[in-house]
Formats: structure tokens, C-alpha cells, sequence
């Protein structure tokens, strides 16, 4: 007599002498990085993915995570141990909307090969990155399902553009609060398609071990000497690309208040999006300029390293989402300058202030005088990546998504047609209306 094993409805005959048993074959999970954010708070997860024996952990890395300009962040990973299946790139030159656009394009093209290469069974995927975007375009149209991390969210830029579309393309969630998850539910995801709640960089916060050392700060980038045992800023300052061309001016505003400051800062330089290029001019002619000599500038730094400098920093400036989500678990001050970050949920750490250099040093100096904040869980409590990992063990692929508010579960629509749940578990039209009712094409 055979029994069925639980769960994975393959039966088990008893074992006898030269009997094989059949097991259920790996889920296979590829997980899309394309910047070291991206890394920084996928590496918890990738770890949980690894742990778990009913899933196959497969690993693409593109965008900047492949370029050497930005510090090849992709070493990162596989000094990590762990491996990468793919490497592509697709960046074009230029940093304007154009090559943003065109790079979207190409990055389609190269993610369709990878996809259909390595064919996994589920496409995972964070934010609200381009590359991002065409990653989950490709896995769309190749009928691969997709599991969204950090969906729901609000802020400006294009990426509050990119990050919904990711979400209607994506046929799994997993929020990082839980005004996001509603606002899932809002534009029409499934309630049972949010897998849980909570950023997985939260994980690496709570398990952390100070290990960042002045030595090791010193040892990347150039400029000023920097001693993390003696009170630093942090910055960093992204292009918001609605805005493109004004991006420039709004460094320098920034860069004008940290110089009447002139308290020891460290520096990394910005991501690829269309106005870099500007950042970094304006950055590189101030260093030449003003000679400052307490700023240093750097490319790349561990997820570890990163937080572990989030951590102790007396206050960060500038508009990276690291600020809003990453520095609230420690209770770093944060002075989030300008619109990339606009609506997005933020907690009592945070002084929002327009690009302009006196407002900038006003609130410096008042977070500098506040000190630190008592530590916030609004983005995770540092045990998300286990719940992710079973979310992805338990949840069943589908191909097709819909509507969910279109597709009550109780009533028929004003043609009398009838409905039934399909595989997904959201409504589809199922049964004919009567005769009377059809309209017929003349």
C-alpha cells in the first residue's frame, strides 16, 4: 500500500530492497541584483533561499553590479559564496533619459536569454529599478512567475512609475510595510498574492557585528582621512530623474552647507540613473576647488559595511531609500533632501528639506543637536528573510493575473454571466449568459 507524502502529492511505496524513491524536484528561484542596494538587502535572502532543500537558488547579476566603475559589486556576491549563474550588461553610456530608456531596451533582450537559459521556475525581483522593470517585462511575457519585494510603496522619481508596473506585472508580493500592502490590495493585487510584510535589510541590521573599521574606510576612495571613532556625516545623493537638469545645482547646494559645516564626511558617489554624470562633475570641481580637507569620496562598500557606517554616523544627508528604511532601525538622524523620496513612509528620525544650502545646515545642525532616535520597526523587525524563503516553498506558480476587485467571489456582473475561481484563486467569465442576453454581431 502506498502513502502519500505530505504536501508534495508524489506517492511513496515502501522501501524494499532495490525500490527508488521519488522526490519532488527543486524550485527554482531566480534572484534578479542590479545595483548594491539591491545586494545589500537581498543577501538575507539569498542565505534563507540556500538553507531551504525544496528550493534551487539561482543568481543574475546586471546593471551596475557588473561595472567596474561602480566598484564591480558583483565580487561582493561570490566573495559572499554565492554563485552566479548569470552576468549581463546592459548600461549604455550617457546618463540621460534617452540612454535610460534605450538601456530598459537592451535589458529586455539579455534578460529574455538568461530566463530562457537558465529556466527557473520563479522570477524574484526588489524595488523600483529600471533594470528591474525589464526583468520582470522578460519573465512576463515568458509565462514565468514573479515575486515583487518592496512593493506598494510611494516616493518621486520615475520609480514610483517602475515600481507599480513591477507590481502589475508581478503575480506574488511581499511588502515592506503594511500601509504598502494595502495600497497592493488597492490596486487591485489578490489579498492572498502578499506573501507577508517586511524589508529583508532588516535581517542584516539586526544580526550585525560592528566589524567597520577607519582603516578600511580609508583603504577605498580618496579625499580626507576619516576616523569613524570621532563624529562623520554620511551622504549620498541620487539624480531624480523627473527633473532631470536640475540636479546638478541641487549638489551644490548641499555641497555649499556641508562646507560652512565642515565636519568630516563621508561620501559615496551616485547610482548610474540619467543626471549622474552631473552629480559627479559638480562633486569632482568642488573637490578640486575647495580642496576640503575633511570629505572623502567613495564607490563601494559590503551591505555589512554600508549599515554597519549607517549605523554610527552622527546623521545622514541626501536622498537614498537606505535613509528612510536602514537608518530608522538604528536610529541614525537622517536629512532627506529633495523629492526622490516624496511620499514615501518615513519615521521620527527623519527632517525632510528642500535642495537649498541654508535649509540643509539648518536641519544638520538640528539633527546633529538631537542625537540619535529610538530604533523603528516601520520597515522589518529583522526576521523577513525566513518568511520570504517560506512563501516561496508554499506559494503555487500561476501565469494569468486579474483584476482581484473586479472578480467578487459572490456576485454575477449586470450581463448575468457566471463565475468561478481558476487556478489562481481570482474570478474568471466561465459559463454563457442566455441567448436573449448575447448581443449579435451584424
Amino acid at each position: 500500500m502506498s502513502e502519500k507524502m505530505p504536501g508534495n502529492g508524489i506517492s511513496k511505496e515502501p522501501l524494499i530492497s532495490g525500490a527508488t524513491v521519488e522526490t519532488k524536484p527543486k524550485r527554482k528561484v531566480c534572484v534578479v541584483l542590479v545595483d548594491r542596494a539591491n545586494y545589500g538587502r537581498l543577501k538575507p535572502v539569498l542565505l534563507s533561499i540556500k538553507q531551504r532543500d525544496e528550493l534551487q537558488l539561482q543568481v543574475v547579476a546586471a546593471g551596475t553590479m557588473v561595472l567596474e566603475r561602480f566598484g564591480n559589486p558583483v565580487q561582493n556576491v561570490k566573495n559572499d559564496g554565492f554563485n552566479v549563474d548569470g552576468e549581463i550588461y546592459i548600461e549604455l553610456e550617457g546618463s540621460t533619459p534617452a540612454t535610460m530608456a534605450k538601456s530598459l531596451g537592451f535589458a529586455v533582450v539579455e534578460f529574455s536569454s538568461e530566463f530562457q537559459r537558465l529556466k527557473p521556475d520563479v522570477v524574484m525581483l526588489i524595488g523600483d529599478r529600471y533594470e528591474a522593470l525589464a526583468a520582470a517585462l522578460a519573465a512576463a511575457y515568458m509565462n514565468i512567475c514573479i515575486v515583487h519585494i518592496q512593493g506598494g510603496e510611494v516616493s518621486g522619481s520615475i520609480d514610483e512609475s517602475a515600481r507599480h508596473a513591477i507590481t502589475k506585472l508581478a503575480h506574488y508580493h511581499f511588502p515592506s510595510t503594511k500601509r504598502s500592502a494595502e495600497y497592493l490590495v488597492r490596486m487591485g493585487e489578490h489579498p492572498e498574492s502578499i506573501l507577508g510584510v517586511g524589508c529583508p535589510s532588516s535581517d542584516i541590521a539586526r544580526m550585525l557585528v560592528p566589524s567597520i573599521t577607519s582603516e578600511l574606510v580609508n583603504s577605498t576612495g580618496s579625499g580626507a582621512t576619516i576616523d569613524i571613532n570621532r563624529p562623520f556625516l554620511l551622504v549620498v545623493f541620487h539624480p531624480t530623474t523627473t527633473t532631470y537638469g536640475g540636479e546638478r545645482k541641487q549638489v551644490e547646494e548641499i555641497l555649499q552647507a556641508l562646507s560652512k559645516l565642515q565636519m568630516q564626511t563621508l561620501m559615496l558617489w551616485p547610482n548610474i540613473d540619467a543626471g549622474a554624470d552631473h552629480i559627479s562633475k559638480a562633486i569632482r570641481l568642488f573637490r578640486d576647488r575647495e580642496a576640503p580637507n575633511w570629505l572623502r569620496t567613495i564607490t563601494n562598500l559590503s551591505p555589512e559595511h554600508y549599515l554597519n557606517l549607517l549605523g554610527r554616523v552622527s546623521c545622514a544627508v541626501g536622498n537614498s531609500s537606505s535613509f528612510v528604511r536602514d537608518a530608522g532601525y538604528f536610529g541614525t538622524p537622517v536629512v532627506l533632501v529633495g523629492d526622490r523620496q516624496e511620499g514615501r513612509e518615513t519615521d521620527e528620525h527623519v527632517t525632510h528639506v528642500p535642495p537649498e544650502a541654508s535649509l540643509v545646515l539648518q536641519a544638520l545642525r538640528n539633527q546633529l543637536r538631537h542625537g540619535s532616535y529610538q530604533p523603528s520597526t516601520l520597515y522589518g523587525d529583522g526576521l523577513v528573510s525566513g518568511r520570504i524563503a517560506d512563501g516561496l516553498v508554499k506559494l503555487e506558480p500561476y501565469v494569468q493575473k486579474r483584476l482581484h476587485y473586479i472578480y467578487d467571489q459572490e456576485a454575477e456582473d449586470q450581463h448575468g454571466h457566471a463565475r468561478t475561481w481558476n487556478h489562481n484563486r481570482t474570478r474568471r467569465v466561465e459559463r454563457h449568459p442566455s441567448e436573449e442576453r448575447r448581443v449579435v454581431a451584424r
